[in-house]
């Protein structure tokens, strides 16, 4: 059976979010991210001040030199997720399979459910249709018969774009002649090596298979030969929170933080954060890692590795532990994480941990005693209500003498 793959992508995603929701945004530049004067990057941005250079991942400050008349904005990552939601409905309603890329981006499998449909053009125009009908937000649609035509035509229109790519003759003849950067896993350093052998081209990728081969090795250099074939078997897979193998909750602070006491805290607030994902997915790790970026850069992480558990305040105990060995200089970022994640893993309840479960929560308690030290809310309800306000109230913590 002939696949049909649909590649669905939001256009600026966030951007056009908060201009559909306020539309004295409308025609002027918008970058979602951070404040100019803030630290942090752009997250997104619409095509009007992607026009003077700004992208995703830029610097914000950058981003403010290149476009001082942009209006910037802080995301409202909550409303993106209910959004993002509502998309995932639409797209399910069509998709045997589906596989998520992005909140905002995904790849359905559609060759079972296609045939309720004269064309896979009617089912791809169909859902371009509802979600503009429904959440008010355009999208670019691609069909093609592989992931890679239909991520390839999904970018050939953007925004608001629809394309096809039905057969390996069509996407060949497509890209033959474009720069070796629009194949799929050629970033800017593996480009730089195949440039450095002549090649620029797709073309040249064909042409000049065995060098290829030599210079990225078997794996990596037959992945890049088999695209620029337009050979690609791999399948739309469902991903499952799950199958994660790893969790991690990290924020970059507004200024650099010398208070190691203080950063012993925020470490309580993310593991409470990492314990309840766990608990949700029904999953257990075995090594505790610590991440810090100092403020000249310079980034390290520390990991130890423990018995299986879900429990957040002993990830958060081993975490305290990992951050007193590591040097004294003012931290730019932390990040804390559990990896070597699964279901599978068995624990024995000691008697210590019988013990522990008829006394209060030591993590309840030390919650309890920031909220009294720092005067502010870190409730469940409230750290629910969205992902920033985590953030929010870990600056606010900050501010305090």
């Amino acid at each position: 059976m002939k696949r049909v793959i649909i590649h669905v992508d939001m256009d600026a995603f966030f951007a056009s979010v908060e201009i559909r929701d306020n539309p004295k945004l409308k025609n002027r530049p918008v970058v979602i991210g951070a404040m100019p004067h803030e630290r942090g990057v752009v997250s997104t941005c619409n095509y009007i001040a992607r026009k003077f250079g700004v992208h995703s991942a830029m610097n914000i400050k950058e981003a403010y030199r290149l476009c001082p008349q942009a209006v910037f904005m802080h995301g409202d990552y909550e409303k993106y997720r209910r959004i993002s939601e509502e998309l995932h409905h639409i797209w399910e309603t069509y998709a045997d399979v589906t596989e998520y890329i992005a909140c905002d981006e995904g790849y359905l499998d559609v060759t079972r459910s296609v045939k309720n449909f004269h064309s896979p053009e009617e089912l791809g125009l169909l859902i371009k249709a509802r979600v503009k009908a429904e959440t008010g937000l355009t999208c670019s649609v691609g069909i093609g018969y592989s992931k890679s035509a239909a991520k390839m035509a999904s970018e050939e229109k953007k925004p608001d774009g629809f394309f096809v790519i039905p057969d390996r003759e069509s996407y060949c003849e497509l890209i033959s002649e474009r720069d070796i950067r629009v194949i799929f896993g050629i970033g800017r350093r593996t480009a730089e090596k195949l440039n450095s052998y002549g090649i620029y081209k797709v073309k040249d990728i064909i042409a000049k298979s065995k060098q290829v081969l030599e210079m990225l090795g078997p794996k990596h250099g037959s992945f890049i030969l088999n695209s620029a074939l337009g050979m690609d078997e791999r399948p739309v897979v469902h991903y499952d929170a799950a199958d994660a193998k790893s969790l991690s909750r990290e924020m970059t602070f507004q200024k650099d933080q010398r208070n190691f006491a203080f950063l012993q805290d925020v470490l309580l607030i993310f593991a409470r954060n990492v314990d309840e994902r766990l608990k949700k997915r029904g999953l257990y790790g075995r090594t505790v890692t610590l991440k810090i970026t100092y403020g000249d850069m310079k980034s390290i992480t520390r990991s130890q590795a423990c018995e299986s558990t879900d429990d957040g305040y002993e990830i958060y105990k081993i975490a305290v532990e990992l951050l007193r060995k590591v040097k004294r200089q003012p931290v730019r970022l932390i990040g804390l994480g559990m990896q070597n994640l699964s279901k599978d893993y068995i624990r024995q309840l000691s008697f210590a941990d019988l013990q522990d479960k008829k006394q209060a929560s030591g993590m309840e308690q030390g919650i309890g005693q920031l909220e009294q030290r720092y005067g502010v809310d870190l409730s469940l309800e409230k750290m629910h209500s969205a992902l920033g306000y985590l953030y929010q109230v870990v600056e606010e913590m900050a501010a305090r003498p």
